[in-house]
């Protein structure tokens, strides 16, 4: 029996996870989480009650966060590609860098677009400034982490690009990466290069009208 995914395309935690499944090939079940097929959503709301995606179904075992997923697939379902390196000194910087992109792009470029759907008379200002300064602060780290690697743990693509791939993506669009961070850039590029991750940004494009903010033409 293969593992269920339970995501949609334009989330990017999902997309995170469905990087690391692309990346390895990995045979699975994708279940499209879509309010036209009310018997997927209540599958997905039994399993997972909190009802934040993605969610892997694995037997009757239920794997929810899509760090969590990767490393589950990296146990259970291994492929060509170690996202995860075996050397533990080497994993943990795979699994800190894998934190900085979920609490540092993506937590801050979610607050900023949650803050834009409320109505205009419950927006936070000061919140939407505080998530633009964290960005700029990670933008910043991120650039002069860089500077000299292929990917974000060194050559080789890990966990922690899975990760960037669409918070790197989304925070653009966002709070648009400056120029001057040729680095962040350039690895955002790499990013949008890879088969793994361009398959699934452009499983999300039919999605892109939905952006609160409104999608750039581009990526």
């Amino acid at each position: 029996m293969k593992p269920v995914l339970y995501a949609h395309p334009f989330s990017s935690y999902c997309q995170k996870a469905l990087t690391a499944l692309y990346e390895n090939g990995t045979d699975f079940e994708y279940r499209v989480l879509d309010h036209t097929r009310p018997d997927v959503m209540a599958e997905f709301e039994a399993r997972w009650p909190i009802k934040r995606f993605p969610i892997l179904l694995d037997g009757e075992r239920t794997i929810v966060e899509a760090t969590i997923v990767i490393e589950y697939l990296a146990l259970h379902y291994p492929g060509p590609v170690k996202l995860i390196p075996d050397d533990p000194d080497a994993a943990i910087e795979v699994r800190m860098l894998d934190r900085f992109f979920d609490n540092y792009i993506s937590t801050p470029q979610q607050r900023i677009v949650f803050n834009a759907i409320r109505k205009e008379e419950d927006r936070d200002p000061h919140g939407d400034k505080e998530a633009r300064a964290m960005l700029e602060r990670a933008y910043a780290w991120l650039d002069r982490h860089m500077e000299g690697r292929q990917w974000v743990a060194g050559e080789t693509f890990s966990l922690a690009d899975c990760g960037a791939g669409p918070f790197l993506f989304y925070a653009d669009w966002t709070h648009a990466i400056d120029p001057a961070f040729r680095n962040v850039r350039a690895y955002r590029e790499r990013l949008l290069a890879r088969p793994a991750f361009a398959r699934a940004v452009d499983e999300g494009r039919p999605f892109r009208k939905f952006f609160p903010l409104g999608a750039p033409d581009r990526d």
